[in-house]
């Protein structure tokens, strides 16, 4: 008999999925046999496939101990000593990291930057401050910003908060909004629902045209002009879906660009030559509010092109 303990950042994990990676190499439809024979017990009692686990739970598995061996080879290792593990925390709990991306760096790894990225960092430091507990469930992120945007990530340290914050995100109960400047003289407020598609080889966006586009993505964006300046605007948005370069796709679609965007047709401001996008503010449905300062630059360039409200 196998006797596993559950770890807090395990805790919220429905006992089906943390059996599927607890022991990797067994079918899932196998897994599944094993919870409703009896075969895996949770504090001495049987449980529904859904169960959620708490930390501490304690977990028997009846099967030999060479079996388990088997089962269980290429469950994931913790990797993450001697990786940069400076961030900037803007609010932390048992549950909850919130954690301000700084322009420039990567959410996620991809084929451009496997190492330094947000994420990574965010693993180290939770392993420096021995919460990384578990090789099945790593922290991960519920939001991600492009490269050249800054601003609030969420990060659920816990398989159970991180479960929550997708909800949320999915159900449009979490209020997400940004800060940015934007060529030519916006006014008031509105809200952008044009459907998006999204080109993957040339890592662009770019609104539904009116024939029988290839996975049309709904979208809404939602902005309030906060002040006019010299030929510029300082604007909030709120996010209300999150597609890949939605607001750029947007305000770029209502002749509003974001200065230095050239991707999306912005022009280069004082040699910046990508988006002045920052995250600023987002709102949790239990009332938690986060917000992130501007980034120096932003401010800077507010200052020149005399806006106010940032």
């Amino acid at each position: 008999m196998i006797n596993r303990k559950v770890t807090p950042s395990e805790s919220g994990k429905r006992l089906h999925r943390f059996l599927r990676n607890l022991l990797p190499n067994i079918p899932l439809g196998q897994i599944y046999k094993m919870i409703d024979s009896g075969k895996v017990r949770v504090n001495g009692k049987r449980k529904k496939q859904d169960y959620e686990l708490a930390a501490g739970d304690e977990l028997a598995i009846y099967m030999e101990d060479e079996q388990y061996k088997e089962a269980s080879i290429g469950q994931q290792k913790t990797k993450y000593v001697g990786v940069n593990a400076d961030i900037h925390v803007v609010y932390e709990d048992d549950q909850l990291l919130v954690a301000l991306k700084p322009a420039g760096m990567l959410t996620h790894p991809d084929q451009t930057d496997q190492r330094d990225t947000l994420i990574n960092r965010v693993h180290a430091y939770l392993y420096r401050n021995g919460e990384l507990d578990s090789p099945m469930f790593m922290p991960a992120t519920a939001n991600r910003l492009d490269r050249n945007t800054s601003g609030l990530v969420l990060v659920g340290k816990t398989a159970g908060m991180l479960h929550q914050l997708n909800q949320w995100i999915q159900k449009h109960e979490l209020q997400k909004y940004y800060v940015t400047i934007v060529e030519g003289r916006l006014e008031g407020e509105g809200e952008l629902t044009d459907e998006l598609v999204r080109d993957e080889k040339r890592n662009r966006t770019r609104v539904a045209a009116g024939g029988a586009d290839e996975k049309r993505l709904s979208a809404t964006t939602r902005y309030r002009a906060i002040s006019q300046g010299d030929g510029y605007s300082l604007v909030e948005i709120e996010l209300v879906s999150g597609r890949t370069h939605q607001i750029r796709t947007h305000l770029q679609s209502i002749g509003h660009p974001l200065l230095g965007d050239v991707k999306y047709g912005g022009k280069i401001y004082a040699g910046i030559n990508h988006q002045l996008l920052h995250a600023w503010r987002v709102i949790l449905p239990d009332g938690r509010e986060f917000r992130a300062p501007a980034p120096p630059i932003l401010k800077r360039t507010a200052d020149k092109l005399r806006l106010e409200g940032i």
